[in-house]
């Protein structure tokens, strides 16, 4: 089906928070597949939160994780707290005690947002330097093309850490920038910019749970407000836009 802004979406409503993430689990696992077939590297920013703590256990165990060529596999991240790696809090912590560790991936092939820089405007100028760098891109206006990025949606609405009506809704040019989000606790974090998401492949949003049911209603039938609603604006015009969501984050 079609948005109001024209982009083409799919929305896959699944049973229950386990159901949607072994479906995500076979999803990343034909893109994967798909890909490293065409040329040799699979791509992803990865999320956090618990519906996608699900999904990367679920590719650690049998048959997902033999059905991927991990040796091709190349794992960034789509936003994070400003805390060390092995906070509580941090996405690469989570990821890493899921996914990272279990299937033991080699350094080279993860690329952690180092949020816990003092300067975090120099970190995420080091991010996207790295991005730039291992995406081989050939201007400084360019924009890297993920091959899969997946997002979840907060209950505000927003996505990755675009926070509704913060200066990041409206970057056209950075890859990656410092935000604070708009609910407590109020840490500081680094973002992938909407440049990024938008040119993505593949744009896979999971979204789980009852408190998510009156928000993504409004994000997905009411009228376009993407200041209120970050997650509205993800748009991936040369690329495919699926919501899986359970059955309680349907709500009605």
């Amino acid at each position: 089906m079609n948005d109001s802004s024209g982009i083409r979406r799919d929305i896959v409503v699944c049973e229950d928070k386990e159901a949607l993430s072994r479906e995500a689990a076979h999803r990343f696992v034909f893109l994967a597949n798909r890909k490293t077939d065409a040329d040799g590297k699979f791509n992803v920013a990865l999320a956090g939160g618990s519906t996608p703590e699900l999904l990367y256990g679920l590719l650690t165990t049998s048959p997902f994780r033999d059905e991927i060529d991990w040796t091709k596999v190349h794992l960034f991240f789509g936003d994070e707290r400003a805390v060390p790696p092995d906070h509580a809090d941090s996405n690469y912590r989570m990821a890493n005690n899921t996914l990272f560790m279990p299937l033991a991936l080699p350094d080279t092939h993860i690329h952690r947002m180092p949020a816990e820089n003092y300067d975090l405007d120099a970190a995420a100028r080091a991010y996207e330097a790295e991005m730039r760098a291992h995406f081989a891109l050939p201007a400084v206006d360019s924009v890297p093309r993920f091959d899969l990025i997946l997002l979840g949606m907060g209950p505000d609405g927003h996505t990755a850490s675009l926070f509704p009506h913060k200066p990041a809704l409206q970057e056209k040019t950075r890859l990656v920038v410092t935000t604070e989000p708009g609910l407590k606790p109020f840490v500081p974090r680094l973002t992938l910019t909407f440049p990024v998401l938008d040119r993505a492949e593949n744009v896979l949003f999971l979204v789980a749970g009852a408190d998510k049911a009156a928000t993504l209603q409004r994000v997905l039938n009411g009228p376009l407000d993407p200041e209120a609603l970050p997650s509205q604006s993800v748009a991936p015009k040369e690329g495919s836009l699926v919501w899986l969501v359970d059955r309680a984050a349907m709500g009605r």
